[in-house]
Formats: structure tokens, C-alpha cells, sequence
């Protein structure tokens, strides 16, 4: 699973830090982004595979954006209260995934696959 080079941007820099620091143990690289546009530079910057974004952070709309700009980057959403309807919105705006915050290992899972997962890894 180390092939992947992972740009994560949270809403809250403690969460960010504890996802990227368990993500350490997942993927080849892992940087933080602090805000959206900090995020946008570094997914071509970093040739990031995969990109870890907040719906805190991002609205659904800014989401269908980054996947419309970078098609070839699976986007995997997160939320501290991820539920089913988000899960749904995640999905149709272009996210593989939608998890909660600190699930680390659904997001793993959902990082690691270029499709949508089934909703069991999800909310």
C-alpha cells in the first residue's frame, strides 16, 4: 500500500496531525495542507494520489471543483459527524469516500481504491 503519496487538509490542525501521523504508516508520503489553497497547490506539487479534505474545511461544491482540476486524485471526504446523507453528497460531488474524522482505517481503506467503496466503510 506505500505507492501513494497522501495531501491532507482538516479543519482542526490536532486531527490533521494525528490522521497524517497514522497515515505515516500507510503511504509513501503524507503532507498537511492548512487551507484549500494550500491544498490545491500541493496535490500537483506532491503528485498526490489522494487527497484527505474536511468537509469542514471544503463545501461539497469546493469538492466537485478539486475533482473537476484534479480528476486523476481520488478525494476521500471526512467529517467528525459523518452520517449517510453526507456519505450520498460525498459521492455525487466526486469523493471515493466519506468518513469519519478519526477512522483512520476506513480512510485508509477508502484511499487505497480508485472506486467507491460500499457504504459499510463509510458513515
Amino acid at each position: 500500500m506505500k505507492p501513494l503519496s497522501v495531501v491532507v487538509a482538516q479543519s482542526n490542525s490536532k486531527t490533521a496531525e494525528m490522521l497524517a501521523k497514522s497515515l505515516y504508516n500507510h503511504f509513501r508520503v503524507v503532507h498537511l495542507a492548512d487551507s484549500l489553497d494550500e491544498l490545491r497547490q500541493a496535490i500537483p506539487r506532491h503528485r498526490a494520489d489522494v487527497a484527505i479534505v474536511d468537509l469542514e474545511l471544503a463545501t461539497l461544491y469546493e469538492v466537485q471543483q478539486f475533482k473537476r482540476e484534479f480528476s486523476a486524485t481520488t478525494i476521500v471526504c471526512t467529517h467528525r459527524l459523518a452520517d449517510e446523507k453526507m456519505w450520498m453528497d460525498a459521492l455525487a460531488a466526486g469523493a471515493s469516500d466519506c468518513c469519519y474524522s478519526s477512522d483512520v482505517r476506513a480512510i485508509v481503506l477508502a484511499a487505497s481504491h480508485t472506486k467507491p467503496l460500499s457504504h459499510s466503510h463509510a458513515a
